[in-house]
C-alpha cells in the first residue's frame, strides 16, 4: 500500500475528503520529522516508535580496491515496531 491508497482507504473508512486525510499525513510525518531531528522519542503505542540513534566512528574497507577507511560517526533514526503491529503481522 503507498501513501495514495492510505489515503483513500482512511478516507473511506472516516467519510472526510481525501485532501483533509492527506493534510493530516503530511503534518504527522512532518511533525515526526522534527521531533526525531531534534533528539526526542515519537512513540505510537502499540504501532511504532521512532527514534534518534548515534553512530560510533568505525573502520570500514573500499570493497573495490580493499583498502582501509575511516567512517566518521553520523545520526540514524531507528523505527521499532509495536507489539500490536507484531501481532498483526504473525496473524
Amino acid at each position: 500500500m503507498n501513501k495514495s491508497e492510505l489515503i483513500d482507504a482512511v478516507a473511506e473508512d472516516c467519510e472526510v475528503s481525501k485532501k483533509d486525510v492527506g493534510s493530516v499525513l503530511d503534518s504527522m510525518f512532518e511533525e515526526v520529522m522534527k521531533q526525531v531531528s531534534r533528539g526526542n522519542k515519537v512513540t505510537i503505542p502499540g504501532i511504532v516508535s521512532f527514534e534518534q540513534v548515534d553512530r560510533k566512528a568505525r573502520k570500514g574497507f573500499n570493497p573495490q580496491t580493499k583498502e582501509p577507511i575511516d567512517i566518521p560517526a553520523s545520526k540514524a533514526v531507528k523505527v521499532t515496531a509495536g507489539s500490536k503491529l507484531k501481532a498483526a503481522a504473525k496473524g
